[in-house]
């Protein structure tokens, strides 16, 4: 019974392995975000360099303007065709202007962990991640609370 049941575990995590991380190429869209990261609401371009790995572009234009490049890589949710769960890290690097129209620099590194769908009949892609920030040039300041929601159209397949 032992050595079935290693045979159908094995084959299972064989199986899941093999599946697909997402059936898109590249998405677009927009990331919505608390207010307090570095990196918030911006646009959002996605990426697949192969099958389970994606580069995420970032940019926000607020109060300041800033770019955040994030390397993620995509595990499929056996249960669910479609979901997968990612993690990765990145950094970015802002121009910010203060309360006293000074112009500041600023730069950092982030990671990220979240879920990700998309829509089997439709191009869209939904995400719901946590991404904290870790300022390190002006001034050292982890950033923890960074929940985002993102909405891309999706564009090609694999």
């Amino acid at each position: 019974m032992k050595k079935i049941f290693c045979f159908l575990l094995l084959t299972s995590l064989i199986s899941i392995d093999n599946l697909q991380a997402q059936h898109y190429k590249t998405a677009l869209g927009i990331r919505l975000s608390s207010k307090d990261p570095v990196i918030n609401n911006s646009v959002s371009f996605k990426h697949f360099t192969d099958e389970k790995t994606a580069v995420e572009a970032l940019l926000t234009f607020d109060k300041k303007a800033a770019i955040g490049v994030l390397v993620e890589f995509h595990k499929p949710v056996a249960a669910t065709d479609g979901l997968v769960w990612f993690y990765g890290a990145g950094a970015y690097i802002a121009l910010n202007t203060d309360k006293n129209n000074q112009d500041r620099s600023m730069m950092g590194a982030q990671g990220i962990v979240g879920l990700d769908y998309k829509f089997p009949n439709l191009p869209l892609n939904l995400a719901l991640d946590w991404k904290p920030e870790l300022n390190i040039i002006d001034n050292i300041n982890f950033e923890p609370a960074a929940i985002g929601f993102t909405m891309r159209f999706t564009f090609g397949s694999r």
